[in-house]
């Protein structure tokens, strides 16, 4: 009987220890779009630093996950590209900060679902280097962003994926209240179909690892999503 309660206590112990974790410490996300390709692919689960943003800013570069302005019962997750003061401004295909284009490098190109796309490294002001792709010839109309200061306790975010991201360009600033933390790694990641913002929820998320489980993705686990 002993033995029973002290297994009773431990399970308890451990389940408590794991919801402190989790609500104050670190986070898992799957990744339900290609919002993110090719630095995140549908299919990526994710840990996020909760506690980061505590003791520290948020910098230029970061991938953070962030309830949505339009609407906070959804995460979103992109990159940092412009910080409190910045002026930003975007034409066509270009990020221009403080009136300086964002350097671009092209390194590669892919075909998905029949359209090419170009890979571009592009340098952001502090030296943080990352992979966006944009479309060889894109269909929709890209969505440019006139000079405009951001405020403080704001960031621009984007989508990595330029011609496939639902970001600042569309409907504003993150403030910072609303960034859950940083995501710093890939702990799994499997082939499954995308999924819509909104019909991400808890049970979305165990069958979107279950599928994943099937066809794991083994070259992806344990990748650190960290500052180049």
């Amino acid at each position: 009987m002993q033995k029973g309660k002290s297994w009773l206590t431990e399970l308890i112990a451990v389940i408590v220890i794991v919801l402190l974790l989790r609500a104050f410490v670190v986070q898992a996300y799957n990744i339900p779009s290609g919002s993110m390709k090719p630095t995140l692919l549908v299919g990526d689960f994710i840990l996020v630093n909760k506690l980061v943003y505590s003791i520290s800013e948020p910098k230029r570069g970061d991938i953070i996950v962030f309830r949505w302005p339009v609407n906070p019962n959804i995460d979103f997750i992109k990159r940092i590209i412009g910080m409190p003061g910045d002026v930003i401004e975007v034409k066509d295909y270009q990020v221009f900060i403080n009136g300086k284009p964002l350097p671009l490098k092209l390194i590669g190109e892919q075909y998905e679902d029949g359209n090419r796309k170009l890979i571009y490294e592009e340098l952001l002001p502090n030296g943080v280097k990352h992979k966006i792709a944009l479309y060889a010839d894109p269909v929709i109309p890209r969505r440019d962003v006139p000079p405009t200061k951001i405020p403080p306790g704001n960031y621009f975010v984007m989508g990595d994926n330029r011609d496939n991201s639902e970001d600042s360009r569309y409907w504003g600033f993150v403030p910072k209240e609303n960034i859950v933390g940083k995501a710093f790694v890939i702990y799994f990641s499997g082939d499954i179909p995308p999924l819509e913002s909104t019909d991400v929820n808890i049970f979305t998320g165990f069958k979107q690892l279950f599928l994943a489980l099937l066809h794991p993705r083994l070259d992806r686990i344990g990748k650190p999503l960290i500052d180049q």
